[in-house]
């Protein structure tokens, strides 16, 4: 009898999931639904949200600028 009780658990053994893939597919998964999510979000965002503001170029540097351009600034 215990021949057979033994044989019985290395089958039932057999047909199980190995838990090494239950945990790799299950981070997969959650890696793979983080991502979509994270797309979804960003394109949700790039048509719903005002573009940024440009920062204010200071007269200093649009003068620079200008001097190296060649054109006269004005006022000089």
């Amino acid at each position: 009898m215990s021949s057979q009780g033994s044989a019985g658990k290395a089958a039932v053994e057999a047909k199980g999931l190995n838990p090494g893939l239950i945990v790799l597919l299950v981070v997969g998964g959650l890696l793979v639904t983080l991502l979509i999510a994270n797309y979804v979000m960003y394109m949700y965002a790039q048509k719903n949200l005002p573009p940024k503001k440009k920062k204010p170029v200071s007269k200093k540097k649009l003068k620079r600028e200008k001097l190296k351009q060649g054109v006269p600034v004005p006022g000089e």
